[in-house]
Protein backbone atom coordinates (compact mmCIF):
# COMPACT_ATOMS: atom_id res chain seq x y z
CA UNK A 1 0.00 0.00 0.00
CA UNK A 2 1.11 3.57 -0.71
CA UNK A 3 1.42 6.69 1.42
CA UNK A 4 -0.17 9.67 -0.34
CA UNK A 5 -0.65 13.38 0.30
CA UNK A 6 -3.74 15.04 -1.20
CA UNK A 7 -3.94 18.83 -1.28
CA UNK A 8 -7.33 20.48 -1.08
CA UNK A 9 -8.77 17.39 0.59
CA UNK A 10 -11.41 19.11 2.72
CA UNK A 11 -14.03 18.95 -0.03
CA UNK A 12 -14.70 18.35 -3.72
CA UNK A 13 -12.48 16.16 -5.85
CA UNK A 14 -9.74 16.06 -3.24
CA UNK A 15 -12.06 14.71 -0.57
CA UNK A 16 -13.46 12.08 -2.94
CA UNK A 17 -9.98 11.01 -4.07
CA UNK A 18 -8.82 10.77 -0.46
CA UNK A 19 -11.83 8.61 0.46
CA UNK A 20 -11.18 6.31 -2.50
CA UNK A 21 -7.56 5.89 -1.44
CA UNK A 22 -8.47 5.20 2.18
CA UNK A 23 -11.07 2.63 1.09
CA UNK A 24 -8.37 0.90 -0.97
CA UNK A 25 -6.20 0.64 2.14
CA UNK A 26 -3.66 3.36 1.42
CA UNK A 27 -2.27 5.70 4.06
CA UNK A 28 -3.55 9.19 3.27
CA UNK A 29 -2.45 12.54 4.64
CA UNK A 30 -4.91 15.33 3.97
CA UNK A 31 -4.25 19.01 3.38
CA UNK A 32 -6.64 21.74 4.47
CA UNK A 33 -6.47 25.54 4.44
CA UNK A 34 -6.43 26.01 8.24
CA UNK A 35 -6.64 23.94 11.46
CA UNK A 36 -10.44 24.24 11.69
CA UNK A 37 -10.84 22.94 8.14
CA UNK A 38 -8.27 20.27 8.96
CA UNK A 39 -10.32 19.03 11.90
CA UNK A 40 -13.42 18.96 9.73
CA UNK A 41 -11.58 16.97 7.06
CA UNK A 42 -10.39 14.41 9.61
CA UNK A 43 -13.93 14.05 10.96
CA UNK A 44 -15.27 13.52 7.43
CA UNK A 45 -12.49 11.06 6.55
CA UNK A 46 -11.84 9.15 9.78
CA UNK A 47 -9.54 6.65 8.08
CA UNK A 48 -6.98 9.32 7.17
CA UNK A 49 -3.53 9.15 8.74
CA UNK A 50 -3.36 12.87 9.48
CA UNK A 51 -3.54 16.38 8.11
CA UNK A 52 -1.22 19.24 7.20
CA UNK A 53 -2.59 22.77 7.14
CA UNK A 54 -1.77 26.01 5.40
CA UNK A 55 -3.16 28.62 3.03
CA UNK A 56 -1.95 27.98 -0.52
CA UNK A 57 -2.41 31.64 -1.41
CA UNK A 58 0.43 32.61 0.98
CA UNK A 59 3.99 31.72 0.04
CA UNK A 60 5.28 31.30 3.60
CA UNK A 61 2.37 29.04 4.48
CA UNK A 62 3.03 26.93 1.38
CA UNK A 63 6.60 26.47 2.58
CA UNK A 64 5.32 25.52 6.04
CA UNK A 65 3.05 22.88 4.50
CA UNK A 66 6.16 21.36 2.94
CA UNK A 67 7.90 21.35 6.33
CA UNK A 68 4.91 19.62 7.93
CA UNK A 69 4.79 17.07 5.13
CA UNK A 70 8.48 16.24 5.37
CA UNK A 71 8.28 15.90 9.15
CA UNK A 72 5.52 13.31 8.73
CA UNK A 73 7.63 10.97 6.57
CA UNK A 74 8.11 9.88 2.96
CA UNK A 75 5.27 9.93 0.44
CA UNK A 76 4.96 7.54 -2.47
CA UNK A 77 2.68 9.96 -4.30
CA UNK A 78 1.41 13.53 -4.02
CA UNK A 79 -1.83 14.64 -5.63
CA UNK A 80 -1.79 18.40 -6.21
CA UNK A 81 -5.55 18.73 -6.32
CA UNK A 82 -6.22 22.13 -4.70
CA UNK A 83 -7.23 25.02 -6.92
CA UNK A 84 -9.24 28.21 -7.25
CA UNK A 85 -10.91 29.86 -10.23
CA UNK A 86 -11.02 33.60 -9.56
CA UNK A 87 -7.99 35.84 -10.04
CA UNK A 88 -8.99 37.68 -6.85
CA UNK A 89 -8.53 34.43 -4.91
CA UNK A 90 -4.86 34.25 -5.86
CA UNK A 91 -5.27 32.00 -8.85
CA UNK A 92 -1.59 32.01 -9.87
CA UNK A 93 -0.26 31.49 -6.36
CA UNK A 94 -2.70 28.69 -5.51
CA UNK A 95 -2.84 26.90 -8.86
CA UNK A 96 0.69 27.39 -10.21
CA UNK A 97 3.11 28.59 -7.56
CA UNK A 98 1.94 26.31 -4.74
CA UNK A 99 2.42 23.07 -6.74
CA UNK A 100 5.84 24.36 -7.82
CA UNK A 101 6.98 25.23 -4.27
CA UNK A 102 5.64 22.00 -2.77
CA UNK A 103 7.33 20.00 -5.54
CA UNK A 104 10.61 21.76 -4.81
CA UNK A 105 10.47 21.40 -1.03
CA UNK A 106 8.71 18.12 -0.22
CA UNK A 107 11.06 15.15 -0.31
CA UNK A 108 10.76 13.66 -3.76
CA UNK A 109 7.98 11.05 -4.10
CA UNK A 110 7.69 8.38 -6.78
CA UNK A 111 4.62 9.93 -8.41
CA UNK A 112 3.27 13.45 -8.83
CA UNK A 113 -0.23 14.24 -10.10
CA UNK A 114 -1.27 17.79 -10.99
CA UNK A 115 -4.88 18.84 -11.52
CA UNK A 116 -5.22 20.63 -14.85
CA UNK A 117 -8.37 21.45 -16.88
CA UNK A 118 -9.67 21.38 -20.42
CA UNK A 119 -9.47 25.17 -20.21
CA UNK A 120 -5.67 24.90 -20.31
CA UNK A 121 -6.14 24.87 -24.09
CA UNK A 122 -6.81 28.61 -23.80
CA UNK A 123 -3.67 29.21 -21.71
CA UNK A 124 -1.14 31.69 -23.06
CA UNK A 125 2.65 31.76 -23.23
CA UNK A 126 2.92 34.96 -21.15
CA UNK A 127 5.53 34.28 -18.51
CA UNK A 128 6.83 37.42 -16.83
CA UNK A 129 7.02 39.02 -13.40
CA UNK A 130 4.78 41.90 -14.46
CA UNK A 131 1.92 39.53 -15.30
CA UNK A 132 2.24 38.12 -11.77
CA UNK A 133 2.38 41.52 -10.10
CA UNK A 134 -0.56 42.86 -12.12
CA UNK A 135 -2.63 39.66 -11.71
CA UNK A 136 -2.85 39.03 -15.43
CA UNK A 137 -2.54 35.27 -15.22
CA UNK A 138 -5.89 33.58 -15.82
CA UNK A 139 -7.27 30.26 -14.62
CA UNK A 140 -6.57 28.84 -18.09
CA UNK A 141 -2.95 30.02 -17.87
CA UNK A 142 -2.48 28.29 -14.52
CA UNK A 143 -3.85 25.01 -15.80
CA UNK A 144 -1.32 25.15 -18.63
CA UNK A 145 1.37 25.92 -16.04
CA UNK A 146 0.92 22.64 -14.19
CA UNK A 147 1.23 20.70 -17.45
CA UNK A 148 4.43 22.66 -18.17
CA UNK A 149 5.62 21.63 -14.70
CA UNK A 150 4.87 17.94 -15.31
CA UNK A 151 6.66 18.13 -18.66
CA UNK A 152 9.69 19.83 -17.10
CA UNK A 153 9.88 17.20 -14.36
CA UNK A 154 9.85 14.47 -16.99
CA UNK A 155 13.11 15.94 -18.30
CA UNK A 156 14.65 16.77 -14.92
CA UNK A 157 13.49 13.89 -12.70
CA UNK A 158 13.59 10.72 -14.82
CA UNK A 159 12.92 8.51 -11.77
CA UNK A 160 9.55 10.15 -11.04
CA UNK A 161 6.20 9.81 -12.81
CA UNK A 162 4.71 13.31 -13.18
CA UNK A 163 1.40 13.78 -14.99
CA UNK A 164 -1.52 16.19 -15.34
CA UNK A 165 -5.21 15.34 -15.09
CA UNK A 166 -8.27 17.00 -16.57
CA UNK A 167 -11.10 15.85 -14.28
CA UNK A 168 -13.74 17.29 -16.59
CA UNK A 169 -16.31 19.96 -15.82
CA UNK A 170 -17.60 18.40 -12.63
CA UNK A 171 -20.23 19.54 -10.07
CA UNK A 172 -17.94 20.88 -7.34
CA UNK A 173 -18.17 24.31 -5.67
CA UNK A 174 -15.98 25.60 -8.48
CA UNK A 175 -17.72 23.78 -11.32
CA UNK A 176 -21.27 24.46 -10.13
CA UNK A 177 -24.17 22.08 -9.57
CA UNK A 178 -25.07 21.99 -13.27
CA UNK A 179 -21.67 20.74 -14.46
CA UNK A 180 -22.21 17.81 -16.86
CA UNK A 181 -19.21 15.52 -16.21
CA UNK A 182 -18.86 12.61 -13.79
CA UNK A 183 -17.44 13.70 -10.43
CA UNK A 184 -16.33 10.19 -9.49
CA UNK A 185 -14.45 9.64 -12.74
CA UNK A 186 -12.57 12.90 -12.20
CA UNK A 187 -11.31 11.65 -8.85
CA UNK A 188 -10.68 8.09 -10.07
CA UNK A 189 -8.03 9.23 -12.53
CA UNK A 190 -6.03 10.94 -9.79
CA UNK A 191 -6.22 7.81 -7.64
CA UNK A 192 -5.27 5.57 -10.56
CA UNK A 193 -2.17 7.59 -11.43
CA UNK A 194 -1.14 7.69 -7.76
CA UNK A 195 -1.38 3.95 -7.18
CA UNK A 196 -1.80 1.79 -10.27
CA UNK A 197 0.96 -0.42 -11.64
CA UNK A 198 -0.79 -0.76 -14.99
CA UNK A 199 1.62 0.15 -17.81
CA UNK A 200 -0.69 2.95 -18.92
CA UNK A 201 -0.24 4.68 -15.54
CA UNK A 202 3.53 4.24 -15.33
CA UNK A 203 4.31 7.11 -17.67
CA UNK A 204 5.39 10.72 -17.28
CA UNK A 205 4.68 14.07 -18.85
CA UNK A 206 1.21 13.05 -20.05
CA UNK A 207 -2.21 14.69 -19.92
CA UNK A 208 -5.13 12.44 -18.89
CA UNK A 209 -8.91 12.56 -18.98
CA UNK A 210 -10.80 9.64 -17.43
CA UNK A 211 -7.70 7.39 -17.44
CA UNK A 212 -7.01 8.04 -21.12
CA UNK A 213 -4.33 10.22 -22.65
CA UNK A 214 -5.74 13.20 -24.48
CA UNK A 215 -4.49 15.91 -26.81
CA UNK A 216 -3.24 19.02 -25.07
CA UNK A 217 -2.06 22.56 -25.74
CA UNK A 218 1.14 22.21 -27.82
CA UNK A 219 2.71 25.07 -25.85
CA UNK A 220 3.28 22.52 -23.10
CA UNK A 221 5.99 20.85 -25.19
CA UNK A 222 8.02 24.06 -25.50
CA UNK A 223 11.05 23.40 -23.30
CA UNK A 224 11.97 27.08 -23.35
CA UNK A 225 8.53 27.94 -21.97
CA UNK A 226 8.84 25.18 -19.36
CA UNK A 227 12.14 26.67 -18.23
CA UNK A 228 10.70 30.19 -18.15
CA UNK A 229 7.91 28.95 -15.90
CA UNK A 230 10.41 27.36 -13.53
CA UNK A 231 12.53 30.52 -13.53
CA UNK A 232 9.54 32.77 -12.82
CA UNK A 233 8.35 30.59 -9.94
CA UNK A 234 11.87 30.40 -8.57
CA UNK A 235 12.26 34.17 -8.71
CA UNK A 236 8.94 34.82 -6.98
CA UNK A 237 9.28 32.14 -4.31
CA UNK A 238 13.01 32.08 -3.70
CA UNK A 239 12.89 28.31 -4.22
CA UNK A 240 14.71 26.41 -6.95
CA UNK A 241 13.84 23.12 -8.59
CA UNK A 242 16.97 20.99 -8.71
CA UNK A 243 17.72 18.34 -11.28
CA UNK A 244 17.53 14.80 -9.98
CA UNK A 245 20.39 12.56 -9.06
CA UNK A 246 18.74 9.49 -10.57
CA UNK A 247 20.84 6.93 -8.72
CA UNK A 248 20.23 8.58 -5.34
CA UNK A 249 16.49 8.74 -6.05
CA UNK A 250 16.45 5.02 -6.86
CA UNK A 251 18.31 4.26 -3.61
CA UNK A 252 15.90 6.43 -1.61
CA UNK A 253 12.92 4.69 -3.23
CA UNK A 254 14.29 1.27 -2.40
CA UNK A 255 14.82 2.30 1.22
CA UNK A 256 11.16 3.21 1.51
Amino acid sequence: MARILVTGAADGLGKIAAQMLITQGHSVVLHARNPMRGEQALEALPGAEGVVTGDLSRIEEIKDIARQANASGHFNAIIHNAGVYRVSSGVFTVNSLAPYILTCLINRPDRLIYLSSGLHMQGSDRMDRQSYQNERFTYSDTKLHVLLLAKALTRMWPGVYANAVNPGWVPTKMGGSGAPDDLMKGAETQVWLATSNEPEALVSGRYFFHKKERNYNPLADDEGLQDRFLELCGEISGTSLRKADTENHRADTENH
